[in-house]
C-alpha cells in the first residue's frame, strides 16, 4: 500500500485482509510457483504448542479421574445451587443487592444505537453478492467473512451484540420486500447476521461456564434492550415519541418502554437456525422449566401489578416460600394448567351440546345449568386468550401452533353469546336455537385443539399448520381468478330466452362439484346458458380447476411438507422457543384461573386507582395465594425435589421402569445395563494410561485435542486420521484390544535389552 504525504501506509482492515487472502487472482509467487490458472494450494497450519491440557482455572489435568470430574462439572448447570451460593428470601440467585422492590437495569450503559449501525456497515461492506445458506457455511466463506466478523464483534463484556445482530437481520428482511434489485443480497445479509449471532452466542457459552455462565447467556437472550439506547442527542430529539398511552394509564411498565429481547427479535424474524443452537436451547429449556426467572417486557397488561421488578436470576426453591405466586407464570407450569383448563372447557362444551333442547319452544328461552357454567367459564377462558394476544403482540402470538384455532373459537363463542343474549332479550326461541347451532360449529375446532396441545412437537401438526396456510392462500387466489367464469356464465344465463335462468348459487354449486370431481351436472346443463359458449366456459374451467389447479396445489403442499421435514429439528425447537417466550407472563391476570380472572378484573382493577402500588400488590398476592393454594403447594413440593434434577431427556434414566424391565427380556438388554452404573475406582485406576491421550507431551503436546477444541468436525477427523497413521509408526505405541496404547517403561526397557 502506498504512502500518502509521507505518512506510513495504513494497515488493512480485517475485511480487506480476508479478501486479499481469499483472492484467487494473485501473483504466481503467492502460489509457490504455481501457474495463475492452477488450483490454490494451502499449506497445513502449524501445530499448536500445547504443553499440557488445562482447565478453565489453568490447572493441569493429570489423571482420568480428574478428566471425568471436569466432564461432570459441565453438568453443574443442571444441579441444585450449592449451600455457599445463598439466594434471597424470594429464592433468587444472585440475591438482590438493594432493598427496593425494583431491580435496576444493569445494561443501561451499553451503546446499543452505535453497535446496531456499526454492525450494519460491516455487513454491507462484507456482503455485496447473493449467496445461499450452504455457501455461507462453506469453509472459504467462514474464513473470509464469518470468522473475522465474529472475532471483531465478540465482546465478553457486551451482552447486546446478539440483539444488535438480530435487529439488523429484521431490517435486511424488511428491505428485501421493497428493494427488488437488492432482494437476494439483503436475504444473504440477513442470513449472515443470523450465522454471526449464533457463533457469538456459542462463544459466550464456551467462555462462561457454570451458573455464572448460565446467567450470562440468560442476559444475552432475555434481557431487554432499547434500539435508541445511548444514541446522540440529535438522534434522540429527531426520533422522540410521546409517552405511550399504555404507560400514561399505568397498563405497562415505564422502564420497559420500547424494549425488546433478543429472543423475541429472533422469533419475530423467524431465525430458526439461531433458535435451534445448543446455547439458545439451553436458555429456552431453563426458562421453560422455571430455573431462570425474570420480569418480561409486555405491550399491555389487563391487571397491572408493577410494584416489583425482578432481574434475571436463578431460582432456588429451597429458599423460596411455599406459596410463591410467581410460579404460576412459569411456562411449564402454565402450559400444564392451560391443558387442564382446556379439558374442562371441552367437557363443559360437550355437556352443553348433549343436554341442549332439540325442539323450538320455551325450552330454548332458558339456560340449563350446563350452559350457564359453560358460558361463565368460557368468558374467563376467552379473557385469558385476549390477554395473551395483548401481552406480546399479535405477531408473536400467531407463531404459536394452535393460535388460529383459539382465535376461531373466540369468534364463534362471541357470535354465539351475542345471538343468545339477543334471543333472550326478544323472547325468541328460534333465535336462541340459532345460537346453539352456531355453537355447534366449535366442535371441529376444539377437538383438534386438544391434539395440538398434547402433541405440540409432532411434525405432523407443525406441517399441517403450514400447509393449511398455503392451502387457504391458494384457495382464495383460485376463487378470485375463477370468479370470472362464474360471472360470465351468470350473464350468459340471463340472455337466453326459453330457458330457466340459473342463479349465482346454482352455478357456483355446479362449479364446486366439478372442482372436486364429484359430479358433471354443470357441463350437461351449461348448454342452457349458450349452446356453444356455455359448454366452452364450463369445460375450460374443468381443465383449469380440476386438473391444473389441483396439480399445483398437491405439488405446493408436497414441497411445503418436504421443506419442513428436512428442517424438522429447527422447526420443533422454534415452536418450543415460541411456547417458552409466550409462557413468561407479566400481567397479573394470568395468576387467576378461569373464571376467577373475570372477578379479578372486575374487582381488583378499580382498586388499582384507589390503593397505593404497595398495598395493591399485597391485595393481589393475597388473593392469588388464597385461590391457588393447592396448586402452589403441589408446585412447591415438586420443584424442591425435581426442579434442578438433571433432565431425563439429556441422560438415560437410571431407574428400572416397566419399559426397561420389559426390554431386559430381549437379547440386547445388556447393551443398556452396562452404562447404568458408574465404574468403581479400581477400574478407573486402570485407565491412567488414557492421560497420555488426553494431554501427554508424547502425543505431540495435545495436538489432537487442540484440533477437536476448534469444533471443526471435518478438519478434525481428517487431521486425526493422518496424525493417527503417523503415530502408529512410533515403536513405543502398540495396540491392545483395538486401542493405541503407549508401552510402559518396563516394556520399552525389556524390548531394548532384547534387541541388544
Amino acid at each position: 500500500m502506498q504512502k500518502t504525504n509521507g505518512s506510513p501506509a495504513a494497515r488493512p482492515t480485517f475485511l480487506e485482509d480476508a479478501r486479499i487472502n481469499s483472492d484467487p487472482a494473485r501473483s504466481e509467487s503467492d502460489y509457490d510457483g504455481a501457474s495463475p490458472g492452477a488450483h490454490i494450494t494451502v499449506e497445513a497450519p502449524p501445530r499448536p504448542a500445547l504443553s499440557r491440557r488445562t482447565t478453565v482455572r489453568g490447572e493441569s489435568v493429570k489423571s482420568i479421574s480428574e478428566a471425568l470430574r471436569l466432564a461432570r462439572s459441565r453438568e453443574e448447570q443442571e444441579t441444585l445451587l450449592g449451600e455457599h451460593e445463598l439466594a434471597d428470601d424470594d429464592g433468587c440467585y444472585p440475591p438482590r443487592s438493594m432493598d427496593g422492590p425494583r431491580a435496576p437495569n444493569p445494561h443501561q450503559s451499553l451503546p446499543i444505537y452505535t453497535t446496531i449501525h456499526k454492525i450494519r456497515r460491516l455487513i454491507i461492506a462484507s456482503i455485496d453478492d447473493p449467496y445461499s445458506l450452504e455457501q455461507l457455511k462453506s469453509p472459504r466463506m467462514n474464513v473470509a467473512v464469518i470468522r473475522p466478523l465474529v472475532e471483531h464483534l465478540y465482546d465478553p463484556d457486551d451482552v447486546s451484540i446478539v440483539y444488535c445482530l438480530l435487529v439488523n437481520r429484521v431490517q435486511f428482511l424488511r428491505e428485501q420486500s421493497y428493494q427488488a434489485h437488492h432482494q437476494t443480497v439483503n436475504i444473504t445479509r440477513a442470513n449472515v447476521c443470523e450465522l454471526i449471532a449464533a457463533r457469538v452466542l456459542r462463544r459466550y457459552d464456551e467462555d462462561h461456564e457454570g451458573r455464572d455462565g448460565l446467567l450470562m447467556l440468560a442476559n444475552v437472550l432475555v434481557a431487554g434492550f432499547e434500539p435508541f439506547q445511548n444514541a446522540p442527542l440529535e438522534v434522540t430529539n429527531l426520533n422522540w415519541t410521546d409517552i405511550h398511552w399504555t404507560i400514561r394509564w399505568g397498563l405497562t411498565r415505564p422502564e420497559y418502554q420500547r424494549m425488546l429481547t433478543a429472543l423475541e427479535v429472533a422469533i419475530v424474524s423467524e431465525s430458526k437456525n439461531f433458535l435451534s443452537t445448543s446455547a439458545c436451547q439451553k436458555i429456552v429449556e431453563n426458562v421453560y422449566r422455571g430455573r431462570i426467572i425474570y420480569t418480561p417486557t409486555s405491550f399491555l397488561d389487563f391487571l397491572p401489578d408493577h410494584y416489583k421488578n425482578r432481574g434475571i436470576s436463578l431460582y432456588d426453591p429451597r429458599k423460596a416460600p411455599y406459596l410463591n405466586q410467581y410460579r404460576l407464570i412459569v411456562p411449564r407450569t402454565r402450559n400444564i394448567l392451560e391443558v387442564f383448563q382446556f379439558i374442562v372447557l371441552l367437557v363443559l362444551y360437550m355437556l352443553v351440546m348433549v343436554y341442549k333442547a332439540h325442539t323450538i319452544g320455551p325450552s330454548h328461552l332458558k339456560f340449563t345449568i350446563y350452559e350457564l357454567v359453560f358460558t361463565i367459564y368460557a368468558i374467563g377462558w376467552v379473557l385469558d386468550e385476549i390477554a395473551s394476544v395483548c401481552e406480546h403482540g399479535w405477531t408473536v402470538h400467531t407463531e404459536n401452533l394452535w393460535s388460529f384455532l383459539d382465535i376461531t373459537f373466540v369468534v364463534i363463542f362471541w357470535t354465539y353469546f351475542g345471538i343468545r343474549v339477543h334471543g333472550l332479550a326478544t323472547n325468541d326461541g328460534s333465535t336462541s336455537k340459532l345460537a346453539l347451532d352456531v355453537l355447534s360449529m366449535a366442535a371441529p375446532i376444539l377437538l383438534p385443539r386438544l391434539a395440538f396441545c398434547l402433541m405440540s412437537e409432532n411434525m405432523l401438526f407443525i406441517s399441517l399448520r403450514a400447509m393449511m396456510a398455503d392451502f387457504t392462500f391458494l384457495t382464495l387466489l383460485a376463487v378470485w381468478c375463477f370468479g370470472g367464469f362464474l360471472i360470465a356464465m351468470r350473464w350468459l344465463s340471463e340472455t337466453q330466452d326459453g330457458y330457466i335462468e340459473h342463479s349465482v348459487l346454482t352455478i357456483a354449486k355446479w362449479m364446486l362439484w366439478i372442482w372436486f370431481g364429484l359430479d358433471g351436472t354443470g357441463i350437461q346443463r351449461s348448454a342452457e346458458m349458450h349452446w356453444l359458449l356455455g359448454p366452452t366456459l364450463m369445460i375450460t374451467f374443468a381443465f383449469l380447476g380440476n386438473t391444473l389447479f389441483l396439480t399445483i396445489l398437491v405439488a405446493m403442499l408436497s414441497n411445503t411438507y418436504t421443506n419442513l421435514a428436512q428442517n424438522a429439528t429447527a422447526e420443533i425447537q422454534f415452536r418450543r422457543a415460541v411456547l417458552t417466550f409466550e409462557g413468561v407472563k407479566s400481567d397479573a391476570i394470568f395468576a387467576y384461573r378461569p373464571p376467577f380472572n373475570v372477578l379479578a378484573l372486575l374487582i381488583l382493577l378499580p382498586l388499582k386507582w384507589v390503593l397505593t402500588p404497595r398495598w395493591f400488590h399485597k391485595v393481589n398476592i393475597t388473593a392469588v395465594r388464597v385461590l391457588n393454594a393447592p396448586i402452589l403447594l403441589i408446585v412447591s413440593i415438586y420443584e424442591r425435589r425435581y426442579l434442578w434434577r438433571r433432565n431425563r431427556l439429556l441422560s438415560p434414566p437410571r431407574k428400572h421402569s416397566w419399559i426397561t424391565m420389559w426390554e431386559r427380556f430381549g437379547a440386547h438388554g445388556d447393551l443398556q445395563a452396562v452404562f447404568e452404573t458408574e465404574p468403581p475406582q479400581s477400574v478407573i485406576d486402570e485407565m491412567d494410561d488414557i492421560d497420555d491421550v488426553l494431554g501427554g507431551e508424547e502425543w505431540d503436546q495435545g495436538f489432537v485435542n487442540a484440533l477437536r477444541a476448534r469444533r471443526d468436525s471435518r478438519a478434525t477427523s481428517v487431521a486425526s486420521g493422518v496424525w493417527g497413521r503417523n503415530m502408529s509408526r512410533d515403536p513405543g505405541i502398540r495396540r491392545m484390544n483395538g486401542f493405541r496404547r503407549r508401552s510402559t517403561r518396563e516394556e520399552m526397557y525389556t524390548g531394548s535389552v532384547a534387541e541388544v
